[in-house]
């Protein structure tokens, strides 16, 4: 278990056990690769981040993430693992988010992309995301960090 500060000053607990906060988290993040390369989604306000948002009541957490994918990318997920899951202990409320590693087999052109501009490829994430601009917030703190090292840790143990 990871214990950090969010961009915000937020305290952030992030975990890799199996759903260890909410069996029914409210939000999803969705760290994902198309053809080798990190597909992100460039937000109107916030920049350069992967997709997610939230869980629709018709829907669980692993179906709101296949769907922001789509929605945010018009990227169709061909396999999707859960990787970890986060809690945000703001001032007022709380978050608690569900973060999933996609592989996306095809990039679909949508009429729109809902708060987003659409897909973004990169051959690698950069590692002064912190300092850079255009990047959205979510992109900033240890979760990133702490996520992408577990999956490359897992892929490497596979």
């Amino acid at each position: 278990m990871y214990k950090f500060k969010d961009y915000y000053r937020n305290e952030v607990t992030l975990s890799f056990k199996d759903h260890p906060f909410s069996d029914a988290p409210k939000h999803v993040w969705v760290i994902c690769k198309h053809k080798g390369k990190w597909l992100l989604t460039k937000h109107k306000e916030r920049g350069l981040e992967f997709p997610g948002g939230k869980v629709e009541e018709s829907e669980n957490a692993k179906q709101a993430a296949i769907r922001e994918v789509m929605e945010e990318t018009g990227g169709a997920v061909e396999t999707i693992q859960y990787v970890g899951q986060y809690y945000v202990s703001g001032r007022k409320d709380y978050i608690i988010k569900n973060v999933y590693f996609a592989e996306v087999k095809a990039l679909i052109p949508q009429d729109t992309y809902y708060e987003t501009e659409g897909p973004v490829l990169l051959e690698k994430i950069p590692e002064n995301v912190k300092r850079n601009k255009q990047y959205s917030f979510m992109m900033k703190d240890e979760v990133l960090k702490h996520c992408m090292n577990y999956i490359k840790d897992r892929k490497n143990r596979q």
